[in-house]
């Protein structure tokens, strides 16, 4: 990762932080990356504790390591923590936003799907389920455009844009693995297409 930041975080700092992914872990009913858009505009845009490369790398390598998505919630983490000046202060980091990002959203949905499981037949279960759908998808779309554009024009970086689309075709109207079409998208930028 390129050279961190240097910040001086507080108590309070630590707080707010663990507060913020409380209430992200809240809004993530599609997992934790449906909220990366909020993420970056408060860990980047608003306190400037992570750069737009840490930002991105944090996601890049989590997504590309084995086991759960949300590894890119501690990498967030570790690095505000570095950030910050110490490792003591990254394992700080991965344990605030790792707790905050996983605590509510584990009681909520297994108190839900207990729920769920039970009404299952209800009307207004089905309706949420088939509700739910279209907001998860807006949260995803929003990932993208944060990720897709991170320090390009949009002008010019069409390309990235008309893949995107492309992908999202072929992922909805056909049975192709994804990892075929992540493979596909690492040659196009390694042979600098996109």
């Amino acid at each position: 990762m390129n050279a961190p930041l240097h910040i001086v975080l507080s108590w309070s700092d630590w707080l707010h932080l663990f507060g913020q992914y409380l209430l992200l872990s809240c809004m993530s009913v599609g997992g934790a990356i449906s909220t990366t858009a909020e993420m970056h505009r408060f860990l980047v845009e608003q306190h400037g504790w992570l750069t737009q490369t840490q930002f991105n790398e944090s996601i890049a390598i989590a997504q590309a390591a084995p086991g759960p998505n949300v590894l890119f919630v501690a990498l967030m983490g570790w690095n505000v923590g570095l950030n910050a000046g110490s490792y003591a202060a990254a394992v700080l980091g991965v344990l605030v936003t790792m707790v905050g990002i996983m605590l509510p959203s584990s009681v909520v949905a297994l108190l839900a799907a207990g729920w769920g499981h039970r009404n299952r037949e209800l009307r207004a279960v089905r309706a949420f389920k088939q509700g739910m759908a279209p907001v998860v998808i807006a949260m995803l779309v929003a990932t993208g455009l944060i990720l897709g554009g991170a320090d390009q024009e949009a002008a010019t970086h069409w390309p990235v844009w008309l893949l995107s689309i492309v992908a999202g075709l072929i992922v909805w109207r056909t049975r192709i693995h994804l990892l075929w079409l992540l493979a596909a998208g690492a040659l196009l930028g390694a042979l600098g297409l996109v």
